[in-house]
């Protein structure tokens, strides 16, 4: 799980609105809102805030450390042309 405070700084990180997010993960503005407010994980239904993670993930995101130890954001591999992460 991811915390309110990854969520805030990755979607900074990519220079992107709380609107953009909540269009590109298909979830509603108030929910990212909800979401960011939160300093540790959010409550919420656990495949909403994975919709979310994976979004951030498809940008180029990566989600370091636990909700409970050093919590933090990278940029990892580059998103593809289509928008989904090079990982595998």
């Amino acid at each position: 799980m991811i915390t309110g405070t990854q969520i805030r700084a990755a979607r900074a990180a990519l220079r992107w609105s709380a609107e953009t997010l909540s269009k590109k993960a298909k979830v509603g503005i108030q929910t990212i809102k909800r979401f960011e407010a939160a300093d540790n994980v959010p409550p919420s239904r656990s495949s909403t805030l994975l919709d979310v993670q994976a979004t951030l993930e498809a940008a180029g995101i990566e989600f370091i450390g636990s909700p409970t130890d050093r919590p933090g954001i990278r940029f990892g591999s580059q998103p593809s042309a289509s928008g989904k992460s090079n990982r595998r």
